[in-house]
């Protein structure tokens, strides 16, 4: 099994001294979750939602010298006039770009041509870093912290992709060796009373790095309510569906059931069934299917259902922002490196991003940020809802308790979990 991600700091964004040895940290960790695989395997997209390992490595890079780069120097030149059109994402106001679908069939560049790639712009950034202007370095430096985020993101979206790409194959090769993990025991569900009133939450971003979409702060109503003390279990989630869950409308959205029987869904992505046992597939390959560990791999659409089967809802928003901001923000995350997310208390923080009730929507007064760094989320918030408190694949410097996550209800390959709800 590998060792360890390597963990780094809170990212200023004040300190040149601090902020270069930063960029290279986090832009390291990506050719670490890369080295287990062959170059084969960095071509790979499995699905319109995923994209291969090659491309993201590619898009990151593109971000910095786009954004930083190009944007801070009139007279820049970039690396392959080419690439903005092949690794640009979303950002119409850059240009055009190639279709996400067809990601996979970007044979080239090479995978060592993308490696110098990276490498190019490294070098070319750091010499930036160097020689930048005082005048400019407040500014410079929030857009590398800007794309120090991004790049984080993309290296818990390769755990997915790998992961997702890794299943479809017959073979089902492992992405790792998994050592003896710890056996750690999972409780009783318990419950824990939150009073309600008018709170307080979000962000003016005046402590630190924050997305634009977690600000600003503003008042919230909440009736009193109680959250379960842990995520829902495999064995829970097993009971769901020997009762029937996934055959009983009653208990799902309308748009969810048209989507479970369009497509089949008897069961949690990477769950399968030999010879009427349950396996799962993880990055370690095919396992027996631990019955106390957080069921992990659910849409929006099961939670819902799940909830409402066990007589109870899902979280809002809101009521886990007032949670996490008095809970230390610890857990399983990336660092640990165990890429699966294990049985244990608490888990407000890591192990599984947690469904909410809430759809991802502006809070009031939000102003995304000028210029093409405003398509970074506001564009999104229509559809879609909100996850909170991070995975086993989330960097743990990455998360705060104002980190709002967002999925369309039917996406299941994000490592995502079930915690409960209940009114008083």
């Amino acid at each position: 099994m590998s060792p360890p991600l390597k963990s780094h700091p809170a990212i200023p964004t004040n300190s040149r001294q601090k902020l270069i040895p930063d960029y290279q940290r986090v832009r390291n960790i990506s050719l670490e979750i890369c080295a287990p695989l062959m170059v084969d395997d960095y071509q790979i997209q499995s699905g319109v939602e995923t994209s291969p390992p090659k491309w993201h490595l590619a898009h990151v890079t593109w971000f910095f010298e786009t954004f930083l780069l190009e944007a801070f120097d009139p007279g820049y030149q970039t690396v392959n006039p080419e690439y903005g059109y092949l690794f640009n994402s979303y950002y119409q106001t850059v240009g055009a770009m190639h279709a996400r679908a067809k990601r996979g069939l970007l044979s080239r560049p090479t995978v060592e041509q993308v490696l110098d790639y990276r490498s190019e712009i490294d070098n070319r950034i750091l010499d930036f870093l160097d020689d930048c202007d005082e005048s400019l370095w407040q500014q410079a430096a929030f857009r590398l912290t800007l794309g120090l985020h991004h790049e984080q993101q993309h290296q818990e979206l390769l755990f997915m992709d790998i992961k997702h790409n890794f299943w479809n194959n017959p073979l089902k090769p492992r992405y790792l060796q998994r050592s003896q993990p710890a056996i750690e025991e999972t409780g009783k569900l318990d419950w824990e009373q939150r009073p309600g009133g008018l709170i307080t939450i979000g962000t003016d971003g005046i402590d630190g790095f924050t997305f634009d979409n977690e600000t600003p702060r503003h008042q919230v109503w909440l009736e009193p309510h109680r959250l379960s003390s842990r995520l829902i279990t495999n064995s829970e989630f097993l009971d769901f569906m020997q009762d029937g869950g996934y055959m009983r409308p009653e208990l799902w959205l309308s748009d969810g059931w048209s989507h479970i029987r369009n497509n089949q869904w008897i069961a949690p992505l990477y769950w399968e069934n030999h010879d009427d046992q349950w396996l799962e597939f993880t990055l370690y390959g095919l396992e027996t299917l631990d019955p106390s560990a957080p069921v992990a791999h659910i849409s929006y659409y099961e939670a819902d259902a799940y909830a409402r089967w066990a007589g109870k809802r899902l979280p809002s928003e809101a009521e886990l922002e007032t949670k996490m901001l008095e809970t230390p923000v610890t857990g399983h995350f990336s660092e640990s490196g165990v890429f699966h997310p294990q049985a244990g208390e608490g888990q407000f923080y890591g192990s599984l991003w947690e469904w909410t009730a809430s759809p991802y929507l502006a809070y009031p007064r939000f102003k995304p940020l000028e210029g093409s760094m405003g398509e970074y989320n506001g564009k999104f918030m229509c559809n879609q809802w909100v996850l909170r408190g991070g995975s086993c694949v989330t960097p743990e410097n990455h998360i705060r308790p104002t980190y709002r996550n967002f999925f369309y209800p039917q996406d299941r390959w994000q490592f995502s979990g079930i915690r409960l709800a209940d009114d008083l």
